[in-house]
């Protein structure tokens, strides 16, 4: 008989070894300061590589999930690997990366891309694979390392992002509890607010553009605002009434690290205590895919979160995408 509940039995994370502090960008020369940084974003430092990539990251992050969960390697059978920002262009996918870096022979691995969205379409689209009874354990990552496509003289860009990844294990759980549902979708039509136009297909980098601005990513920042805070609310209510739930019935939340002021909003808007929602930006910036599984680590770790709670994800990012989901914690 085939199991419908899965639910997260593990997190891990990883983050590289050097801090870089608001006052680090003044001391580059780039215009800018604590205060403006963290006013407008919330955002105090973050964690930029040095040596270590986004499979070395997602690897280190996989491993501690693993040893989270209480299971062996070899018990997982399905890696999905949320990322933009893969080691190599074209292939191998990162998760054939971790896969090799955690030594399992045998293991259906892929990537998705969706950006800061990518976990929670990561997390959804793993938990339905399992459904078929294929799958028993699984491995969902969010990594990115978005400081290695920023213009470091762009300080509308580069302030905001921090490199990471998150882990979580995707297993059986009883009955009603796990993934509950998820809400998820695009808008394709606003793809170029958040983009790098060069290094594609469309463009491929070559001696010619190599010192060209547009290699590096290119924000619309007051569009990408916009479209989040008009989105977020009825993102999250569908998403709950996908479970047969309203945003009464919500017990924590565990927002993308975008903005601070954005997820004050999503916070108001469900109506809950700054102790039921978990705010990390401050320490990590914007880690894209990594965010989310990042929070969850460590909520799990301080044990904030209990059997029966119903937490909800809520993410938005380039393409644009969108989504969250619910769950129902073991």
């Amino acid at each position: 008989m085939k199991n419908n509940y899965f639910g997260i039995i593990g997190s891990g994370s990883a983050i590289p070894k050097k801090k870089f502090k608001n006052d680090d960008f003044q001391a580059l020369g780039l215009d800018t300061n604590d205060e403006w940084i963290a006013s407008r974003t919330g955002i105090r430092q973050r964690y930029i590589c040095e040596g270590e990539t986004t499979a070395s990251l997602a690897t280190e992050a996989a491993s501690n999930a693993i040893k989270n969960a209480g299971i062996d390697k070899e018990d997982i059978d399905l890696i999905v690997v949320a990322t933009t920002t893969p080691d190599y262009p074209l292939f191998p996918s990162t998760a054939c990366l971790v896969q090799k870096g955690l030594d399992i022979e045998k293991v259906t691995a892929f990537d998705i891309s969706a950006a800061c969205t990518g976990f929670i379409c990561a997390l959804d689209v793993a938990s339905n694979m399992m459904k078929s009874g294929l799958y028993k354990n699984a491995l969902v990552i969010g990594a990115d390392t978005l400081s290695k496509y920023c213009d470091w003289n762009d300080r509308s860009t580069v302030v905001l992002f921090g490199d990471g990844a998150g882990a979580v294990v995707l297993g059986p759980v009883e009955e009603g509890y796990g993934l509950l549902a998820s809400n998820i979708g695009a808008k394709g039509q606003d793809h170029d607010k958040l983009i790098v136009p060069i290094g594609g297909s469309k463009e491929a980098l070559n001696k010619d553009n190599l010192d060209n601005p547009l290699r590096y990513i290119q924000m619309d920042g007051k569009a990408i605002y916009k479209f989040a805070v008009n989105i977020i609310v009825q993102l999250m209510d569908e998403a709950l009434e996908r479970a047969g739930l309203t945003k009464e019935d919500v017990t924590f939340l565990i927002p993308h690290q975008a903005n601070k002021r954005m997820i004050d909003y999503a916070q108001e808007k469900l109506g809950l205590s700054d102790e039921q929602v978990y705010v990390n930006i401050d320490r990590y910036g914007n880690t894209s895919s990594a965010s989310i599984p990042i929070a969850i680590t460590e909520a799990m770790s301080k044990n904030l979160l209990k059997k029966g709670d119903i937490v909800i994800t809520v993410g938005f990012g380039a393409g644009l995408t969108f989504g969250a989901n619910v769950i129902k914690w073991i």
